[in-house]
């Protein structure tokens, strides 16, 4: 997954993506409210994570044009604001969940996944593709049965092009699930991780379409 987490706090903001990455996910760090709103509206984010105690303004303001200008990206709140008022406010103004700090780092990815699924994308976790059988939530494969490992760029790969099956993912989508921003783009990256991925996983299941990009073979 891409993460947008919006986070004034660094010492709060260092284990959390941390954390993040660790589990394969590709996580976008920003301080300010201005940040936060230009980066939701400049990549297609699986889940943003949003403080709302930053230093130019709001967070729930935030909050409240993101969900203005229909982004749907689930969005949640990650505040020291305790009070059964505040949480209210917050779902009311379209947070999809709304957790209290100091937040435990393995609920966190709990309540990630819990508001993935939820969007019509996610909404099975596991995913079966001829032989293949894919855990979303555990991040693993197996085909015929047998386990398959991917690294973590491959997986990122493939499971942009999951999400996305009944389209042509073009391959600029590709990288934006593998690299944050200010992160150095790896000339053909993203053919030697599909080459890889067909090798893994069978050469015809996922097809290129020349100057568009690829889709899996469903």
């Amino acid at each position: 997954m891409r993460i947008l987490l919006i986070e004034d706090e660094k010492d709060l903001a260092a284990p959390v993506i941390e954390h993040l990455k660790a589990d394969q996910n590709v996580v976008d760090w920003f301080e300010t409210v201005s940040d936060g709103d230009t980066a939701a509206f400049g990549v297609p984010y699986d889940v943003i994570l949003l403080d709302l105690q930053l230093p130019d303004g709001d967070g729930l303001d935030l909050l409240k044009t993101l969900r203005t200008r229909n982004l749907r990206t689930p969005i949640i709140i990650l505040t020291a604001r305790d009070k059964v008022s505040d949480r209210i406010k917050g779902l009311n103004q379209g947070a999809d969940d709304y957790v209290i700090k100091p937040y435990d780092l393995s609920e966190l990815t709990a309540r990630i996944n819990t508001v993935c699924r939820r969007s019509s994308e996610r909404a099975a976790e596991i995913v079966s593709l001829a032989d293949i059988e894919v855990n979303m939530a555990e991040h693993s494969v197996a085909r015929a049965g047998a386990p398959v490992k991917l690294t973590a760029k491959e997986w990122g790969v493939f499971e942009c092009l999951l999400l996305r099956r009944t389209k042509i993912v073009p391959k600029d989508t590709l990288e934006q699930a593998l690299y944050a921003f200010g992160d150095e783009v790896e000339s053909n990256a993203i053919e030697a991780h599909i080459s890889r991925l067909r090798g893994k996983l069978g050469k015809e299941l996922i097809v290129t379409h020349r100057g568009l990009g690829y889709r899996l073979e469903v």
